[in-house]
């Protein structure tokens, strides 16, 4: 089996085509000894089965994060059998420049052009053999939203990982040339793999390199001393990215023409950023759009054209999906109507259980039906609106309207001692608080870091919804507000709240300190591909269910338990409500104090001494008379 690496920057479309290659087949857990999460997956298409890793997305191989870290150990010790390296083909010359250093390792490399639809949608045009020629190794044209080539993809990157390869440096033919060749030379010699990329940054001052040889360290420090750039002086690390970029500028951006287009005209994106990164109605609007999906996940009352229907019978009267699209107080919501179908299906299937165990003994109905049924049904029944809300939010997320809502909020976050950067892992939050708070190690500043860490539980998770619809729905009853949407929504956003408060206290009191700078790629507004979007949704499904599936289930036996049984450990046969009131009142009515009062209440109740009112009739017009009064 071979071994394949997707290397790319961020927003390239790297998930995407992980996603399109490997399916239902990935599995997801975390790099060793570091909580960065690592997803691995299989294709099956060739003729040898082809595990491919999903690298961290990285803009360089510089050891800034840890992504970088663990991305460029994997591809230098773990030794893949090809990288694949994702370019964002409308943004050539920032996407190439982690080409670069990986075209520097001893390691086949294949180039998958991504995006390829939208540069030819933008009348752009790019020389595929011409820059293939340039790069010196095979460039792949694909567009992994549509899935488009992605066969081909992997059959030239199989073709391609059964031809060994030595690194290629651009900085070859830069003033620093023949300083990186000899540098080179003392790394083959001192039997380093992939020497040329290990001297590369071995110059540049890179921490993890500092393990070699006096020898090579010597003769770096002297080079600097004696070096000196009419811009750059002895900083060679700079000096080398500047190499970087004008090598790309010169030879390989020169293959992408662009379309003669009118100055004043504007793009799609650029026109929709117009409107959603507004300074004044960029709020706005993410409030709008956020009660809009909390509004559609549990409003019992839809757009609130329930006076519209206060004359109208729900449907299905009579039958177990009664009142399952609208009742009297509206329309329901989509993840209502989602909800109402679940629990009717579980409700019966609970019937059916009770019934068909009428005859077991009392402890064993009570406790298959009331005990673990009840908790898996009760697991289930707040699954769809949980897996709508997922839903939308990924939809967000990959439209990139997350990104805009991060740049957005900086403006916000910077005046309390956040970048925008930080809203990214906060708003993972809403998903699930633990790869919330993993993602934050992409935060540069430890500070920044801790704080987003400790205000990231008040971003109201998956496992608390049922809890907050629960306290949703009671708020309402006690209180006779007809919208537990509203009510739910406003929780959510005293969390944000709230979470914007406590970083307030700890920059104002533990925590001072610069704000470190945001630097952020907007990518262009694209729809969502349907695989991708379920293959998430399977992935957040998994998770939820896992974990609450074991605590509910958990908590709802011991509860049936301690319900059930005494102190003695004896079993309290269960009675139904219905035939003990009636029990109740045959006893309340037999007595001649009772029949008086009974009598008073109405007196066609009693005859010739004795009550012939059944419960319900009774407190029916008691009650009646009670709103009378």
């Amino acid at each position: 089996m071979k071994h394949f690496a997707l290397a790319g920057n961020p927003n390239c479309g790297k998930t995407t085509l992980y996603n399109a290659l490997t399916g239902s087949n990935a599995h997801v857990g975390n790099w060793p000894g570091v909580t960065v999460e690592k997803r691995e997956g299989d294709y099956k298409k060739l003729d040898e089965l082809i595990s491919i890793v999903d690298l961290p997305g990285i803009y360089s191989l510089s050891p800034y994060t840890p992504e970088e870290v663990i991305s460029r150990r994997f591809i230098v010790d773990d030794k893949p059998d090809c990288v694949i390296n994702i370019v964002d083909a409308t943004n050539l010359e920032r996407n190439l420049y982690l080409t670069t250093q990986i075209l520097e390792m001893d390691v086949p490399v294949v180039i998958a052009l991504n995006m390829m639809d939208v540069v030819e949608k933008n009348g752009d045009k790019i020389d595929i053999k011409a820059l293939e020629k340039e790069i010196g190794c095979p460039v792949v044209a694909i567009s992994a939203q549509k899935g488009t080539n992605l066969d081909e993809l992997m059959e030239v990157a199989y073709e391609t990982s059964n031809k060994p390869r030595k690194g290629f440096s651009v900085l070859s033919g830069s003033k620093i040339g023949p300083f990186i060749d000899e540098i080179t030379k003392c790394m083959e010699e001192e039997g380093v793999p992939s020497p040329m990329y290990h001297a590369i940054k071995f110059i540049e001052g890179d921490f993890i390199e500092q393990s070699h040889s006096d020898k090579i360290s010597g003769i770096v420090e002297e080079y600097k001393k004696n070096f000196n750039d009419e811009i750059f002086g002895s900083d060679l690390e700079a000096l080398i990215a500047d190499g970087r970029y004008n090598y790309i500028v010169n030879h390989y951006s020169c293959h992408k023409v662009k379309a003669v287009t009118d100055i004043k005209a504007e793009n799609k994106s650029y026109k929709i950023d117009k409107v959603l990164t507004n300074k004044w109605a960029g709020i706005p609007i993410f409030l709008v759009i956020l009660f809009l999906l909390f509004h559609l996940t549990f409003s019992e009352n839809l757009f609130f054209l329930g006076v519209l229907f206060e004359n109208v019978s729900p449907s299905f009267e009579g039958s177990i999906f009664e009142g399952l699209f609208w009742t009297d107080s509206g329309i329901n919501s989509l993840g209502v109507i989602l909800q109402n179908f679940v629990v009717s299906i579980t409700d019966w299937l609970s019937g059916l259980a009770a019934d068909g165990l009428s005859s077991a003994p009392g402890w064993v109905s009570g406790f298959l039906v009331d005990g673990v049924l009840a908790g898996v049904f009760a697991v289930l029944s707040f699954v769809p609106q949980i897996l709508l809300l997922f839903l939308f939010f990924s939809i967000l997320e990959d439209t990139g309207y997350m990104a805009r809502i991060a740049f957005i909020l900086d403006r916000i976050f910077r005046k309390f001692g956040l970048s925008g950067r930080a809203f990214l892992p906060m708003i993972m939050g809403f998903g699930c608080s633990v790869p919330a708070m993993i993602n934050t190690r992409t935060l540069a500043d430890e500070e920044e870091r801790i704080a987003t860490v400790r205000v990231i539980p008040f971003f109201s998770c998956g496992a608390k919804l049922p809890i907050l619809t629960a306290i949703a729905g009671c708020i309402c009853q006690l209180f006779g507000f007809p919208n537990v949407d509203i009510i739910t929504y406003s929780m959510y956003v005293v969390g944000i709240a709230t979470a914007i408060i406590t970083v307030i206290l700890m920059k104002k009191t533990v925590m001072r300190g610069k704000t470190p700078p945001f630097i952020m790629e907007l990518p262009q507004y694209h729809m969502p591909q349907p695989k991708a979007l379920m293959i998430h949704l399977w992935d957040k499904l998994k998770g939820y269910v896992k974990k609450a599936f074991t605590i509910i289930l958990a908590s709802t036996i011991v509860i049936w338990f301690l319900q059930s049984f005494t102190f003695s450990w004896k079993y309290i046969e269960q009675v139904n409500p219905v035939d003990l009131a009636n029990e109740i009142f045959e006893d309340f009515k037999t007595d001649e104090p009772n029949i008086a009062v009974i009598e008073e209440i109405n007196s066609e109740y009693v005859e010739n001494g004795e009550v012939v009112v059944d419960l319900p009739t009774f407190v029916a017009d008691y009650q009646e008379a009670e709103d009378a009064e």
